[in-house]
């Protein structure tokens, strides 16, 4: 799939302004780009169908017709949305707790933010380091590698119970994304690698937090 970029707009209508456009087969709007035709109140055509710009549709599919484009980036985005602010919330709940951990938190929190414009822009981003440990490498760590243990009960009890249980809930929320991704099609690989990592490193200050540097993980 191409993405039109308000850019690729911009050197368009510099060289030869225009009133309306046709978008191309099997290909995408991104979210300035769509604002740059709303603002200048430009038609846009995709085989010869007027479409309606806000709706970010692909060309050959009419607004309405079938699964739309339109929920599922609302959908998409919501999840992402929601698991924004747990991140946000973990780390301030850690901040009393330890800081170092609440810190790695909020930049985790930035790595899963660049999942928005992956997804609505087809941008890419670098990997997330991989920290090895006993378990998790460079070749495997944008796998989905389940969890190193099961957290139960018992884990209320350990020193760092509460931080344990605190970064259990945002890999929940995380595994709940994984979900939305694959219910709504998308095939951007680097989503779905960028989730397992965010996972795989949760996963991996879990055990820290349960058993120091050894790795928990239970096969």
């Amino acid at each position: 799939m191409k993405f039109i970029t308000e850019d690729d707009l911009r050197t368009i209508y510099k060289d030869k302004p225009f009133s309306s456009y046709d978008i191309g087969p099997d290909s995408r709007l991104t979210p300035g780009a769509r604002q740059f035709l709303q603002d200048r109140q430009i038609n846009v055509f995709a085989d010869g169908t007027l479409m309606h710009v806000g709706d970010g549709v692909i060309a050959g599919k009419e607004p309405g017709s079938g699964p739309s484009d339109l929920l599922r980036n609302k959908r998409l985005f919501a999840a992402l949305k929601s698991v924004d602010s747990l991140f946000l919330l973990t780390a301030s709940e850690l901040l009393d707790k330890d800081k170092c951990l609440a810190q790695e938190v909020l930049e985790l929190g930035q790595k899963f933010d660049e999942i928005k414009q992956m997804d609505r822009e087809g941008r890419s981003f670098d990997p997330i380091p991989c920290n090895g440990c006993s378990c998790m490498n460079d070749g495997n760590f944008s796998s989905d590698l389940g969890e190193c243990f099961e957290i139960t009960s018992f884990h209320i009890q350990a020193d760092k119970g509460k931080e344990i249980l605190l970064l259990h809930r945002l890999r929940c929320a995380l595994y709940e994304v994984q979900v939305v991704v694959m219910e709504t099609h998308c095939t951007n690989k680097c989503i779905t690698e960028r989730l397992n990592q965010i996972i795989n490193r949760i996963s991996q200050l879990i055990c820290t937090a349960f058993g120091g540097n050894e790795c928990q993980r239970k096969d």
